[in-house]
């Protein structure tokens, strides 16, 4: 009997399986090797690792986890859950059967590339969803924002803060005429028209053009396409949920326990507004930590 299996082996879950190994907790980490960061080149914000790349930063993160021996990384994947709080089975993959007294669900979102020419080829690299990420090494340049939605409009006054060159596409959404307003007010021009190909270099935008057979030049352009669980585990357990802008987390308590007595979540999965690395480890340390106390005797 594990005291804890971590399903998803990336910032969150690789943090959890700190603290406990730290704890001398026997810990088994299921991961697939699929982090959602991996398209960018660099991840920024983590203190001590800015501007590295995210690989290489789980690559060490994985080699410090080593010198803990009760902690076991393996490259499985996790098929499905039984059980409950002190006795969870969990079986990978592989076929095999694993039990622990509890659960941590770290396994992520996969953004869902929208079918548009280009943009999967410049995602990670031209097209970003997060200023705070990949705003400093675009400052100045002239930015585009895919219209998604109200919180569109706060993401508009926000980049005032990196340049003063930004222009809205619709995308074929209405933007109320307030907001269109508010926006003229600022400078920021609407662009009407779907957005039909992003033309690119290796990644790089060159003009996005539209259905109206105008193409419009930006630096980098901002998206925030829907996203999916990476696994389904939390359906069949029937945890609760959270609905979001551009998809669900799920719902945990301020110790970042599910739904579910015993499972415990934390990184993208859980994080409706501005997900990050920092983020992550962060909460995958205090999943870590809560699981951890939970089995105090």
């Amino acid at each position: 009997m594990n005291h804890v299996i971590i399903i998803g082996g990336s910032f969150a879950g690789l943090a959890a399986a700190l603290q406990l190994g730290r704890a001398r907790r026997k810990v088994i980490v299921l991961d697939t090797g699929l982090p959602r960061n991996r398209f960018a080149g660099h991840s920024h914000g983590l203190l001590g690792h800015d501007h590295k790349p995210p690989l290489d930063i789980l690559a060490e993160a994985r080699q410090q986890l080593a010198r803990y021996p009760t902690i076991k990384l393996v490259h499985a994947r996790a098929d499905s859950i039984s059980g409950a709080i002190d006795d969870f089975s969990v079986l990978t993959g592989d076929g095999e059967s694993l039990r622990a007294r509890r659960l941590i669900l770290s396994y992520g979102v996969a953004d869902q590339m929208p079918d548009v020419p280009g943009f999967a080829e410049s995602w990670g690299t031209s097209i970003v969803p997060c200023p705070y990420c990949d705003g400093f090494e675009v400052a100045g340049q002239h930015w585009g924002l895919v219209w998604s939605g109200p919180q569109s409009h706060q993401s508009a006054r926000l980049f005032h803060d990196w340049t003063d060159r930004l222009t809205v596409f619709a995308d074929g959404h209405d933007i109320p005429l307030d907001i269109q307003a508010d926006l003229a007010s600022r400078n920021i021009p609407v662009v009407d028209g779907g957005i039909v190909e992003i033309a690119h270099h290796k990644g790089h935008i060159t003009t996005v053009n539209l259905d109206t057979r105008r193409h419009v030049a930006v630096d980098v352009l901002f998206a925030h396409p829907r996203n999916e669980p990476s696994a389904s585990l939390h359906a069949s357990l029937g945890l609760a949920t959270i609905d979001t802008p551009t998809g669900f987390v799920l719902k945990v308590d301020e110790r970042r326990q599910s739904s579910t007595p015993g499972i415990y979540a934390a990184g993208d999965l859980t994080t409706p507004f501005l997900p990050s690395v920092t983020q992550a480890s962060s909460q995958g340390a205090m999943a870590g930590i809560f699981a951890q106390q939970s089995m105090l005797v």
